[in-house]
């Protein structure tokens, strides 16, 4: 689990992917509002939300608003669950790489998908296929995204990230991708 300096590092680096996606998809502040999400650290997972397989996933949920407050609109609300353990097995494994920019890099990744969820430009309960081609498509845009990078160390984080078969193979061989 991240301690509490750690949590302020991904609180920062949180603070810059949101900046990061919203420019890239050119998201209002007022817009940006009406993506509903939430980020928390394996300390504020249910264990059906924990994953020994990634930085991150997403969990989606529907709400029912109280009807006197809303009226009564249903809406999905997704969940970025950071895997803790994961993100710091990589960054104790591979000395280059810093929470602070991989932490950039995997929020990013995450709201990257979140947006797409949100402006129905990929369902989230697609099949199997369907998710493996909008893994490429949403790691080519966090690439695009964070651009040239402007934050230490996550142009090795970019580089070491490059190629999504290689974190698909870095994924399989040591489960923290």
């Amino acid at each position: 689990m991240f301690n509490s300096a750690q949590i302020g590092v991904v609180s920062q680096a949180v603070e810059i992917a949101e900046d990061v996606t919203a420019n890239y998809f050119k998201i209002s502040t007022a817009q940006w509002k009406h993506v509903r999400y939430d980020i928390r650290t394996l300390a504020e997972l249910r264990a059906d939300e924990i994953t020994d397989s990634a930085f991150a996933q997403i969990t989606r949920y529907s709400r029912k608003p109280d009807h006197t407050f809303s009226g009564g609109r249903h809406y999905d609300y997704f969940k970025i669950c950071l895997q803790d353990h994961n993100i710091m097995a990589a960054v104790e494994r591979d000395e280059p790489v810093q929470l602070f920019p991989l932490a950039v890099y995997v929020v990013t990744h995450e709201l990257v998908h979140v947006v797409r969820f949100c402006k129905f430009l990929q369902r989230f309960d697609a099949e199997p296929l369907e998710r493996q081609q909008e893994e490429m498509r949403v790691h080519d845009i966090t690439q695009k995204a964070l651009g040239t990078p402007r934050i230490p160390h996550l142009d090795y984080v970019l580089k070491a990230y490059r190629d999504y078969q290689f974190m698909e193979q870095l994924r399989d061989h040591v489960g923290t991708v």
